[in-house]
């Protein structure tokens, strides 16, 4: 997840509400005590949750003695990363090296450009702004700042029904859309993507907020290249959400509902890459194809091409390891 932070110094109540009301991360002020009487939001003040010089540091890139500064406070915590013409500044350099960078930014754009350097973007940005519509402008920035995920479009080869087990419904704290959902496999090397309830049926209420996902045993796909056993998702998570279009986002945990259901396999490939997933056997259960739309479990038939991505096999602990593993 991109961080957001906004410099409020001087104190300016009007820009506190808008960066607390638009999901700031932490708020960067004189005196921590104005924010706590707004809102729970983490702070860097001589009397706030981070202390300047000791938990953060600030530092204006000038020369490269300046960047290797910054290099070297990094290891310490995140660096504030100033300059006095931003277009020029070596943050490919810093990123490259570092994932504690914040680029201090005046609007979106600068905040584009920070969050997408060398791609991977650095860790966040620090907005200084008198307008509360460019901090709300910038909070969308961030908010759609997840790195794209490559997706691949497989042929569905089996469908079988494997009997009763425990699947998992992921609940988050945000609507999602038809077109997007979370990918999800029975193994670490391939995952399908799965929609949201999103759409009318006969039977139930759509439920736009859920992903009826797999099978207890099943991996998810998280922010920042990790995964999760879906049976070990707990509220207030974070999960990734992917469009059909590969774009991400991030969407936080409210709830998990695991229940035992009838339950159905389904195996698909991609050239010599091969994915499965254990799905509940419903007709509200459904993949997602290249165009976005959805196909239901209950109607997926044989040939059919749905999206999902492929991805280094081999975890531990939820994080790609470079060694030998043999998932089957």
């Amino acid at each position: 997840m991109k961080q957001f932070w906004v410099d409020i110094r001087p104190w300016r109540k009007n820009l506190a509400t808008a960066a607390i009301e638009s999901g700031a991360d932490t708020l960067v002020v004189d005196d921590a005590e104005h924010v706590r009487e707004l809102g729970r939001v983490t702070t860097v003040a001589e009397n706030g949750d981070l202390v300047p010089g000791k938990d953060v540091f600030e530092i204006e890139i000038v020369d490269k003695a300046t960047e290797e500064e910054a290099l070297r406070l990094a290891a310490r915590g995140p660096v504030i990363v100033r300059t006095r013409d931003w277009t020029v500044i070596p943050l490919e350099n810093l990123v490259a090296q570092s994932s504690r960078i914040i680029a201090a930014v005046t609007n979106a754009d600068e905040a584009t450009l920070a969050l997408t350097a060398l791609e991977r973007g650095t860790a966040g940005i620090l907005l200084s702004t008198d307008d509360p519509a460019e901090i709300r402008r910038v909070a969308e920035t961030v908010a759609g700042a997840g790195a794209a995920v490559p997706l691949t479009t497989f042929e569905v080869t089996r469908i079988v029904p494997v009997g009763m087990g425990d699947r998992v419904c992921v609940d988050t704290c945000s609507l999602l859309t038809d077109g997007e959902g979370m990918l999800v496999g029975n193994t670490s090397s391939a995952f399908l993507l799965v929609h949201p309830e999103t759409l009318e049926n006969p039977y139930v209420a759509p439920r736009p907020f859920r992903v009826n996902a797999g099978a207890v045993h099943a991996y998810i796909l998280l922010p920042n290249g990790k995964t999760a056993y879906l049976a070990d998702l707990a509220i207030g998570d974070t999960v990734l959400v992917a469009e059909h279009t590969g774009a991400t986002h991030d969407a936080v945990v409210g709830r998990v509902k695991i229940e035992r259901r009838p339950l159905l396999l389904v195996e698909a490939k991609a050239g010599d890459a091969t994915v499965s997933l254990v799905l509940q056997n419903a007709e509200t259960i459904r993949l997602v194809r290249e165009d976005g739309s959805a196909v239901s479990v209950a109607n997926l038939a044989v040939g059919d091409r749905v999206l999902g991505s492929i991805a280094e096999g081999g975890r531990h602990f939820g994080i790609a390891v470079a060694e030998t593993i043999l998932e089957k």
